[in-house]
C-alpha cells in the first residue's frame, strides 16, 4: 500500500476538486499542443548517467521506492531532477 503524505495546500486543493468548487475549462486553441510540448521536452530521458554508490545507499533507495511503490532509477531520476531545478537543498 502507498503511503501518502499530502500538505496543507495539497489537501485544499484535493478538497476543491472532490467537492465541485472547481469547472473544467476547455483550452484556447493551441494551449493544448503547446503544453503537451513541454511535458514531453520536460520529461523526456534522452541522456544516461552511470554512477558508482555505496551497496548500503542502493539498498536504501530500493527500499524507499519500494515503500513509493515506484521503481528505483524513476526515485534517483526524481531526486536529481528535483536537485537540479532548485526544489531540494542540498544538506
Amino acid at each position: 500500500m502507498n503511503k501518502y503524505r499530502l500538505e496543507k495546500e495539497e489537501k485544499e486543493i484535493l478538497n476543491a476538486i472532490e467537492t465541485g468548487a472547481w469547472e473544467m475549462v476547455k483550452p484556447k486553441s493551441g494551449e493544448l499542443n503547446y503544453y503537451s510540448e513541454i511535458a514531453r521536452n520536460t520529461f523526456r530521458k534522452d541522456q544516461r548517467m552511470n554512477i558508482r554508490i555505496s551497496k548500503a545507499d542502493l539498498i536504501r533507495i530500493k527500499a524507499k521506492a519500494a515503500e513509493e511503490g515506484i521503481p528505483y532509477q524513476t526515485l534517483v531520476a526524481s531526486i536529481i531532477h528535483k536537485y537540479a531545478s532548485g526544489g531540494l537543498l542540498a544538506a
